[in-house]
């Protein structure tokens, strides 16, 4: 028989008929509540329309869940990557003619914690949204037909990797929900090497890869940044141990030590950016509070207020060489990262089937959206984006002009420049940045009509970060309204550079030159926006006596 689904058990007439008109475009297949007989053989050709499963009421938790809304060039293996944080996925149906999916986990515990977590987080792939829920299928069972080969052979890849990864460790590690009994959900993260800042939101999306993660709070102790962090349960903080400690969050700095508490349970007071309990999005921000309580601090060996990240001096160390791969941070749930990969074989079996992260060269092209077309230029762009990494090449889009494609010299300033810019707000609309599927900015063609909207800086002089050691490496901080001025010469006053900053079309709301170095200072506009403007405007602006003057943003305020 060619047909893809030689059995699936069903819980009501309505399931059954739901996966009738979504296979239609699959060939036929088979549909029994038990062992299925010659007659009950069905054709999917019957064209009834698809309604969707999202009927809440009277379906009921399933180890097969359903998948919608997938974009037209997904792989199987990004499918599968959905599951993977919540458990082992033990089949796939993939049903790309209909932008639909259907996934079996090993466990009906694992199925109610993706679809309870996704319920909460908009998953994405390809920087689609897409739509997860309850299948009324209880069962997938598929056979080896041509067109649900590659769906077995990536289910077949990860779950190669996976079992390699235990193997490694010499651990076996339970797939039932209850984990490993006696084992602390709660780990506790050591970030060396802080290169470059490690966020909450970043840890999260790290984490998040190896089961649900209920709190994390992040603190600095002994100049080291540190986070607790909870899973629900102990199973999902082995596998992240065993995954990831020692690996490193970017090429070759930010590297992760993890050992498990001795704490069961964190007790979150505030959600914001230092501390968050994602089971409680009820609770205040708590500014300026300690994020630990006396209890647990006591119970950590913590003294005193624990500090907040990056507080005192430059809050990084010395930079480093960038050689070795890290591990890829993707923007968006539901991406596999190349995290603790095994061997060569896995590998190169996970790179012929596609599974995303795995790719020898990571991306360091970014595509920029909801620009203003009126206002940007290739250069404003390469000024912004430069105050993250060394950016090679931007194009704005030909007949697009909202959108942009910027070359950044790795993947891993290009992640900086991601996480620290997307969402700001430039020429009065707030930027989009993601990653793009370009591996690089490709030059106008001799003769081809590109009206400048194509440039290369591969060689600008104007490159931040091209001095191994350089400072610059030390001072990276996020979008602020205060920005900080270098290379200012003596003749210049305090009034020249105020005049100066107003001219961009925006407020001075304070200044300061530095006491022990008047070559620098800061300088306070009235909204962070009008703050990107100034930088743009005015980096490199001469000030004569062969002065061009740096201008960058400031973790300070005046």
């Amino acid at each position: 028989m060619d047909g893809i689904v030689q059995d699936i058990t069903v819980g009501t007439k309505r399931g059954s008929d739901e996966l009738l008109s979504a296979c239609a475009t699959n060939g036929p297949f088979i549909m029994s509540n038990s062992a299925p007989s010659a007659g009950e053989y069905t054709n999917g050709n019957d064209s009834k329309k698809f309604k969707g499963e999202n009927r809440s009421s009277g379906i009921l938790p399933s180890r097969v869940i359903h998948i919608r809304k997938l974009p037209n060039d997904v792989t199987e293996a990004e499918v599968i990557s959905l599951g993977l944080p919540f458990g082992k996925v033990t089949n796939l149906l993939m049903l790309k003619g209909k932008n639909q999916a259907f996934i079996e986990m090993n466990s009906e515990e694992a199925a109610n914690t993706m679809v309870s977590y996704y319920s909460t987080v908009t998953p994405y792939l390809r920087n689609h949204p897409i739509y997860i829920q309850y299948s009324n299928h209880k069962e997938l069972k598929t056979d080896n037909s041509p067109n649900q080969a590659r769906a077995q052979a990536a289910l077949q890849a990860v779950n190669a990797v996976q079992t390699a990864n235990m193997a490694i460790a010499g651990t076996g590690v339970s797939d039932s929900a209850g984990g490993l009994a006696g084992q602390s959900p709660v780990l506790r993260i050591i970030v060396e090497n802080l290169f470059y800042p490690v966020t909450l939101d970043v840890l999260h999306q790290i984490f998040s890869k190896f089961g649900t993660v209920m709190k994390i709070i992040t603190f600095t102790k002994n100049n080291q940044f540190q986070a607790l962090l909870q899973y629900a349960d102990g199973s999902s903080a082995q596998h992240a141990k065993l995954a990831l400690d020692g690996q490193n969050i970017y090429n070759a700095c930010c590297t992760l030590r993890i050992d498990f508490s001795k704490l069961t349970s964190l007790n979150v007071k505030y959600n914001n950016d230092k501390s968050r309990d994602y089971t409680r999005p009820d609770l205040p921000s708590g500014d300026n509070q300690p994020t630990l309580d006396q209890t647990m601090a006591a119970a950590f060996g913590a003294p005193g207020i624990i500090s907040s990240p990056y507080g005192g001096g430059t809050g990084f160390p010395p930079s480093i060489a960038f050689q070795q791969a890290g591990l890829s941070v993707p923007g968006v749930h539901g991406a596999l990262a190349p995290l603790g990969m095994p061997s060569a074989a896995a590998a190169a079996a996970a790179s012929r089937i596609g599974i995303p992260g795995f790719a020898s060269a990571a991306n360091a092209v970014l595509l920029i959206s909801n620009l203003n077309p009126e206002r940007v230029t290739p250069q404003c762009l390469f000024i912004l984006f430069g105050v993250y990494g060394d950016v090679q090449r931007v194009k704005i889009l030909f007949n697009k002009k909202e959108n942009a494609l910027v070359q950044m010299f790795d993947c891993t300033q290009a992640q900086l420049a991601m996480s620290h810019l997307n969402g700001q707000r430039l020429h009065g609309k707030a930027m989009r940045v993601t990653m793009s599927k370009h591996q690089t900015v490709q030059l106008p063609r001799e003769g081809q009509e590109d009206q400048g909207l194509t440039k290369d800086y591969s060689s600008s002089p104007l490159h931040r970060f091209k001095k191994p050691g350089s400072k610059n490496f030390q001072n990276i901080f996020p979008p602020s309204a205060t920005l900080h001025l270098s290379n200012i010469p003596p003749s210049i006053t305090e009034e020249d550079l105020k005049l100066l900053f107003s001219s961009t079309t925006g407020m001075v709301k304070a200044f300061k030159f530095f006491q022990k170095d008047r070559k620098m200072a800061l300088i306070q506009m009235s909204s962070v926006e009008e703050a990107i403007q100034a930088l743009i405007d005015l980096h490199n602006h001469s000030l004569g006596e062969n002065h061009h003057l740096r201008v960058s943003f400031s973790k300070s305020t005046i």
